[in-house]
């Protein structure tokens, strides 16, 4: 079984949480069945962006990287707390110890800027919220990223980027090709509608 923590800061957006929930959950029942996702956080309860609430199924402190094959990171907002958590040093230190481990990191949006922070993107390529004057994309350069502002995804060795919501389910389903299979990954795609 390919397991994947997906790692939720305080402030987290729902809908790029939920689509690796999705995608990896029809995976588990209508795919090949080798998926399972386990939620995790810094807190016994997030809130997402716009008030939703969870409890993760993990504390980030419980989490042994040996038993993950994966990382995935949805980003958030900032009036939501989002950087309060995605910024602090466990959750840092989460995201450098999947990379030394070689496994993949996925993330959308501004999920990238937390793996940016950790220093994991070094003179590597990779993208991050694409509006807003570009302040993001620049955040992400300061962090040391080359930044590649004209494509929507970026993948550079195991590290997964990309640079808006819409983006989501494309990210969620190269993880799971990359997990699995092209072949499987195209028959959950058309399971789903897609």
């Amino acid at each position: 079984m390919k397991k994947v923590l997906l790692l939720l800061a305080n402030g987290f957006e729902a809908v790029e949480a939920s689509v690796f929930t999705d995608v990896i959950g029809w995976n588990k029942s209508d795919g090949d069945g080798t998926t399972e996702l386990i939620t995790v956080g810094m807190r016994k309860e997030l809130k997402c962006t716009f008030n939703f609430t969870i409890t993760p199924e993990m504390q980030i402190n419980e989490v042994n990287v040996d038993e993950f094959d994966a990382l995935a990171i949805p980003g958030g907002f900032e009036e939501a707390g989002f950087y309060e958590d995605a910024y602090n040093e466990i959750f840092l230190n989460l995201i450098k110890e999947f990379d030394r481990s070689g496994k993949i990191i996925a993330s959308i949006c501004v999920g990238a800027l937390p793996i940016g922070k950790s220093g994991v993107l070094t003179n590597r390529n990779a993208t991050t919220y694409n509006l807003s004057n570009g302040q993001r994309q620049k955040q992400l350069a300061e962090f040391g990223a080359n930044v590649i502002c004209d494509k929507p995804i970026v993948i550079d060795k195991n590290i997964i980027t990309s640079y808006n919501p819409s983006t989501a389910f494309a990210v969620a389903f190269k993880l799971l090709e990359l997990l699995t299979s092209p072949e499987n990954c195209t028959k959950v795609k058309n399971l789903m509608g897609f």
